[in-house]
């Protein structure tokens, strides 16, 4: 069985502001990145920039083989205790989108870990090329 890392990161410039996430898809063993994901969002809270990233990075693992098992690292200490299941969904607007993210993966394929900031370049460089492309009315390209 296949197993990835899916690193994902979420902004927003203002909160809400204009928003935008990016997602990275790697093999586990090797470390090589299969796939990137970024998008600008429009206004949106951080909160729901971080989920839209889990989303599109878990969709890319899935789309690389829906058969692995993912390791998510994301710096957003509420998305992955929300999504491990120590901290309940309160906020009205998360509920839908961990509801997605449940969705990609059936339970138990997925694990989530907190990491810093700093251990999350590559996500946060996406997400901000994405915000950054969004403010010049372009959309964001590998």
């Amino acid at each position: 069985m296949r197993e990835f890392v899916v690193e994902a990161d979420g902004g927003s410039r203002g909160n809400p502001g204009p928003a935008g996430y990016g997602a990275a898809v790697s093999d586990a063993a090797t470390g090589e990145t299969l796939a990137e994901a970024a998008e600008f969002i429009g206004v949106a809270t951080n909160n729901v920039a971080e989920y839209r990233g889990l989303i599109a990075g878990l969709r890319a693992a899935h789309a690389l083989d829906p058969e692995a098992r993912v390791a998510v690292r994301m710096d957003s200490k509420l998305v992955v205790e929300q999504m491990s299941g120590r901290w309940k969904i309160k906020h009205p607007d998360m509920k839908p989108l961990a509801t997605e993210a449940r969705s990609v993966f059936p339970p138990g394929r997925v694990t989530y870990e907190w990491i810093p900031r700093e251990r999350n370049k590559h996500a946060d460089r996406l997400a901000n090329e994405a915000m950054d492309a969004g403010a010049k009315g372009e959309a964001w390209t590998p």
